[in-house]
């Protein structure tokens, strides 16, 4: 393909993608093909000979589109959203077609000048103390894939710091503290590093958040009998609830264990520190205060493309201690002389993509008020939401909403002998019959045995009329089951 072919497809491709847009919302919501659709469809080898660019973009649209969940579809209420905007497209393509390692300083100075510019500019838009600025030279942020690899990056270093200042310490006797509630990244960091893992329990009476006390019994305990408990992942946000752990009341209690590195996953809320109302409430000033290094995924609910989870750390030097491995081949004048930052040294790999383009692209092109406007009007969608749920004679609210999520089931007036088993199982038909629809798509949870469904708005187009039609897609499906059900019991 030379430079006049490109430019005929990529024309082709920009109105492609804006013809996908327009009609997203006419579009079912989820891909419903079988697993190994693709396989039956594509030939089992690549072509002896290159194809035209044509044939190639039209099987795409023949053959991959119907593959996909629309996870930017205004009827998506799954998961966590996943953010695609117009002015990231371009970003992806501006730095897709530059294409560079950007491992250090040297390798591309924009990439990595950019990223400490960005990271800074998040960081003020979020309301961070400065410590964890890259201006700083103290702390600072990095770009990383996800939450998970923020998790573990974070973990690495908090591990060799530990064994650093306590170089008797056996590997197997150190701990990773995670909640009931905490996302699975936590596990994960465990499995991967070889290190156990304890999992703190928390209750429906404290809203499934952590809190101190417990946090003091599980570190009395574990001292004791001569375990080394040295990182604490708590959560803002977390998955299955929205819960936010007390983390005022876990720096209190850590301030006696000053050797416990904690670490904040706010992989979905973190980004609803843009509006300071909800600063606050959701324990910013304990993050600023006392918290090691803290994540927040700007691809799920901040505008910006996947890949985009921003990593902070209040010593950056603690990252570098543990990750840097520096060759020959990699040594530079700049990295020698300390006079720019290679993060290669920051994160698990080496090679790094140039993302904080296509945050530069977004914050520029919105700004804070438009960052602060998607995040109140996603808020404002799930109150509506809440409100209707709150005031049904069908549902109830399994625990207070979050921000845009509300977790919810099945819990019908006219049936109010049903005890926690028999609800489970109809909250269980009841999500079976919504995950088999193609124009909602909703993710089900457990919440210490309660089985429940997950709603979350974060779709740039939802609107009120998606809210009243999502309202009316449940109330018909669980009116169904509950008829069926008095039937089969009366």
């Amino acid at each position: 393909m030379d430079a006049e072919q490109f430019r005929r497809a990529g024309y082709q491709a920009i109105d492609r993608i804006c013809d996908y847009h327009s009609s997203l919302r006419n579009r079912p919501v989820t891909s419903q093909v079988e697993p190994g659709y693709l396989r039956k469809a594509l030939p089992p080898s690549p072509p002896t000979e290159g194809e035209d660019i044509q044939l190639i973009a039209d099987d795409y649209q023949k053959y991959i589109m119907p593959g996909l969940t629309h996870w930017q579809h205004p009827s998506f209420y799954a998961y966590f959203p996943t953010s695609s905007t117009f002015e990231g497209i371009l970003a992806e393509l501006y730095a897709s077609s530059t294409s560079n390692p950007g491992f250090n300083w040297s390798a591309s100075p924009a990439c990595t000048e950019l990223e400490a510019v960005v990271m800074d500019w998040t960081a003020q838009l979020l309301g961070l103390d400065r410590s964890f600025y890259n201006i700083s030279e103290v702390g600072g942020g990095i770009i990383q894939t996800s939450a998970s690899d923020s998790a573990l990056v974070a973990t690495v270093a908090a591990r060799s710091r530990y064994i650093r200042e306590h170089p008797h310490v056996a590997m197997e006797s150190l701990v990773l503290y995670i909640s009931s509630q905490t996302h699975s990244l936590g596990k994960k960091a465990g499995l991967v590093l070889g290190l156990k893992v304890r999992t703190l329990q928390v209750t429906a009476q404290d809203d499934f958040a952590l809190r101190g006390d417990t946090l003091k019994a599980a570190l009395e305990e574990d001292v004791s009998a001569g375990l080394h408990p040295f990182i604490l992942i708590g959560t803002v946000g977390t998955t299955s609830s929205g819960a936010v752990d007390r983390l005022d009341e876990i720096a209190y209690v850590a301030k006696n264990y000053p050797f416990l590195w904690l670490h904040v996953d706010a992989a979905w809320a973190g980004v609803a520190y843009a509006c300071p109302e909800y600063r606050e409430a959701y324990h910013l000033p304990a993050i600023n205060n006392y918290v090691d290094s803290f994540c927040t995924n700007f691809h799920k609910w901040g505008l910006v493309h996947f890949d985009g989870s921003c990593l902070w750390v209040r010593h950056r030097r603690h990252l570098i201690d543990a990750l840097d491995i520096t060759p020959e081949f990699l040594r530079s004048k700049q990295g020698d002389a300390g006079t720019a930052i290679d993060y290669r040294n920051w994160h698990l790999g080496l090679g790094r993509r140039f993302r904080s383009l296509k945050f530069w692209f977004a914050l520029r092109a919105r700004g804070v008020n438009g960052f602060r406007k998607y995040i109140t009007d996603c808020i404002k969608l799930n109150t509506r939401f809440a409100q209707r749920i709150y005031e049904s004679d069908l549902f109830s609210v399994v625990t207070k909403p979050s921000l845009s999520m509300t977790v919810f089931r099945i819990a019908p007036k006219s049936l109010p002998y049903l005890e926690t088993p028999e609800l489970n199982a109809l909250n269980r038909a009841f999500y079976a019959r919504l995950a088999a629809r193609n124009d909602i798509a909703l993710t089900q949870t457990d919440l210490n045995g309660v089985f429940c469904v997950r709603m979350v708005v974060g779709a740039e187009k939802t609107v009120e009329s998606d809210i009243d039609y999502a309202l009316a897609v449940m109330k018909e499906e669980a009116m169904v089951l509950v008829g069926n059900w008095a039937r089969m019991r009366g």
